[in-house]
């Protein structure tokens, strides 16, 4: 009988464990619900074997790369993950739809008292419409930001190697 309480407790720790942490998964929902103007959904984790991440530019790893559907229909994923900035890391949000395409871009938490400024809807607008194969340069096709270089830079790079590693993927018919 023992056994069998241990078991359960051990299960129900290990399910809890799972996703993202409370914080950014509100943040996530409202994203979404806001991008694909909906109330209700299903968040699902892709997992991609650790086979075909190692030549990825981004990281993929169980928590970080989302389909979202509605009555089984494929609305879009979700990618969540962290970049640097000048002492810290901030997380942020890419939401594409089902063709891979950047609908939104989302600084979900910015940590560092100076460059909060990529944080802002008209410098994060510049991603939307970005699809596998698009080169981002930062000064060029990317706005710089005085005062957020660093940032912007990582931002920049963070940007390019999801939708690098999006077009090796989607190459290989994993998205």
């Amino acid at each position: 009988m023992k056994f069998k309480q241990v078991y359960i407790l051990l299960l129900v720790v290990v399910m809890c464990s799972f996703g993202l942490p409370k914080n950014i998964q509100k943040r996530v929902d409202a994203a979404i619900k806001d991008t694909f103007n909906i109330e209700t959904f299903h968040f699902t984790n892709v997992r991609i074997p650790d086979a075909d991440t190692k030549d990825l530019p981004s990281q993929f790893g169980e928590d970080n790369l989302f389909k979202i559907t509605v009555d089984d229909m494929l609305l879009g994923y979700a990618y969540v993950a962290k970049a640097p900035s000048k002492t810290a890391q901030f997380d942020y949000l890419v939401l594409l739809d089902k063709d891979l395409i950047v609908l939104k871009s989302k600084v979900l938490i910015y940590r560092e008292e100076y460059g909060g400024e990529i944080g802002s809807k008209r410098w994060l607008k510049q991603f939307i419409g970005k699809k596998e194969g698009d080169d981002l340069k930062y000064g060029d096709n990317i706005v710089a930001i005085s005062g957020a270089t660093i940032s912007v830079r990582s931002m920049t790079n963070a940007m390019n190697n999801l939708l690098q590693s999006l077009k090796i993927l989607h190459s290989k018919n994993i998205l």
